[in-house]
């Protein structure tokens, strides 16, 4: 089968994604574990899990642009998955690892465009 370039993008991206979500996990579980308090150990579990749904997810829709690859919608909705994941994420990391609670402030930010992202997916499954 041959891969639209948007959804190869995204599948590449989600691919570095997947890798980077098990190694930062991994990270945590074996790193982390002895220099953290248990309250920040589980703030950092919920940035790795999201990245791994979300991940998941970009996977999905990349392939959803093989198939609809005129959907403007979809291809949209995987940036604003990428760009979710990173803020939502990645402010959760950064917090726990460099003890920065302003971050925690951002973190909505991400969680907001991930919410928008699955609702421009939605839109665009029933319209496109």
């Amino acid at each position: 089968m041959t891969l639209d370039n948007n959804s190869k993008k995204f599948l590449a991206i989600a691919s570095f994604m997947m890798a980077l979500a098990i190694a930062i996990g991994a990270f945590g579980a074996h790193g982390l574990k002895a220099i953290v308090s248990a309250e920040m150990l589980k703030v950092y579990n919920t940035g790795v899990e999201y990245h791994f749904y979300n991940t998941l997810g970009l996977l999905i829709v990349a392939l959803l642009i093989n198939f609809k690859p005129q959907s403007k919608k979809l291809i949209v909705s995987s940036w604003l998955i990428v760009v979710g994941m990173i803020i939502f994420s990645f402010s959760l990391y950064a917090l726990v690892i460099f003890n920065i609670p302003i971050l925690g402030a951002i973190t909505p930010i991400g969680g907001t465009l991930l919410i928008i992202a699955w609702l421009t997916t939605t839109y665009s499954i029933l319209k496109d």
